[in-house]
């Protein structure tokens, strides 16, 4: 073999060796981003569960058992949350889950961090949140995990409609 072989056989080998790390780095890049994506399809999961959860409870917890007809009689917004001695499993209303935390390591592949934040909004400035009673309260989760590079953060209001 002579030098002239020689060189186009080394200027192949790495010709070869450059294809295989940009293959293999495509390889971890494409795996990277299918991970990243299945976890927040999962956090989008758990939060969108948290807030279908929340929306099957009553609206007040003077409106689990009646109805209310003045803002007077719900709950004040200082005492959003769960009342004395409820627990997650028993919350029967949808402001018991203000504050609520949770972290789900039910999973093999991540684990989730699960924040509540329950307020009374005006309708006219929905991502406000308002000092007084209203007719709508909003829910913010928000869902975290080390495994992942973003927060998932979803809302929802819950209004209370009364009809005689």
């Amino acid at each position: 073999m002579g030098t002239g072989q020689m060189m186009i056989t080394i200027s192949a080998m790495l010709l070869l060796s450059i294809v295989i790390l940009r293959t293999n780095n495509s390889f971890l890049i494409t795996d990277s981003v299918l991970y990243d994506t299945k976890f927040s399809v999962l956090a989008v999961s758990i939060g969108t569960s948290l807030i279908e959860e929340a929306n099957s409870k009553a609206f007040d917890t003077k409106t689990d058992s009646a109805s209310v007809t003045s803002l007077g009689e719900l709950t004040l917004p200082s005492l959003l949350g769960p009342e004395t001695g409820e627990v997650a499993a028993n919350y029967n209303d949808f402001d018991d889950y203000n504050n609520y935390l949770r972290i789900d390591s039910s999973m093999p592949s991540a684990v989730f961090s699960i924040d509540c934040k329950v307020n009374y909004i005006s309708p006219a400035n929905p991502d406000g949140v308002s000092a007084t009673t209203t007719w709508h309260k909003k829910i913010t989760v928000v869902v975290t995990s080390p495994s992942m590079t973003d927060t998932v953060t979803m809302s929802s209001i819950y209004s209370y409609w009364f009809f005689r």
